[in-house]
């Protein structure tokens, strides 16, 4: 008789690809999932759709702009921005908000690892977008720019380009994003086990190992 076999670890992720948080995080997951997997867990992880602007024009606008009618002084934004680079810092990545001269909309990058998802490197493309905005100034709304960079992670350029001339994906996105919504998330990133929010933000690795390891131990029995 067959023995069934044991569901495997899985995390899924809700972020935002302007979110600094949730690179900071994804980065110190990167720190976690070797110690997990030391433990006999290793974690299989999927990004999912939300928008921190979902009221952004499709073609962006001005960073420095929004974020003075956003924060109300440019010295906040400053401070929030000195404040990111810190965080970032230390975790090795070096975050250049000089070079961000838009904010982007984020539904094409949303399809564009919606699509990577697809095509098994989504986790690859993931990080090209964080760094392109974020160490690049690169805007990641723009479709060309998406398809060059999506490359970079192991997307073709030319299969990006003329997938964003379509509509694919964009409804699955969408829908994503509502159904974070619907079910109270309000910050990025939160990490979900088997559909349960474990926890929003880019807490440090140590609090990642301990969280995801006793999640599975509840809830791995019931996770697919």
């Amino acid at each position: 008789m067959a023995t069934e076999a044991a569901p495997q670890p899985r995390l899924d992720i809700i972020s935002d690809a302007i979110c600094p948080w949730c690179y900071i995080g994804k980065h110190q997951l990167e720190r976690a999932l070797p110690v997990l997997a030391e433990q006999g867990l290793n974690f299989e992880v999927h990004w999912h759709a939300f928008q921190l602007n979902p009221d952004m024009p499709e073609e962006g606008r001005d960073r420095a702009a929004y974020r003075l009618a956003k924060f109300g002084t440019a010295e906040k934004s400053r401070e929030l921005d000195a404040r990111i680079v810190e965080a970032g810092a230390a975790v090795g990545l070096t975050i250049r908000p000089e070079l961000m001269r838009r904010t982007p909309n984020t539904v094409a990058a949303h399809r564009v690892l919606w699509l990577a998802d697809r095509r098994g490197v989504q986790n690859e493309v993931a990080e090209a977008l964080f760094a392109a905005y974020f160490t690049e100034g690169e805007d990641i709304g723009d479709p060309a720019t998406l398809a060059r960079v999506a490359a970079s992670g192991g997307l073709p350029e030319a299969e990006t380009a003329a997938f964003l001339r379509t509509e694919e994906g964009r409804k699955d996105v969408l829908a994503e994003d509502a159904m974070a919504r619907q079910s109270g998330i309000n910050g990025v990133p939160s990490f979900t086990m088997a559909g349960h929010v474990l926890f929003s933000g880019a807490v440090p690795a140590e609090t990642m190992v301990e969280a995801f390891a006793r999640a599975w131990s509840i809830l791995g029995r019931s996770a697919a």
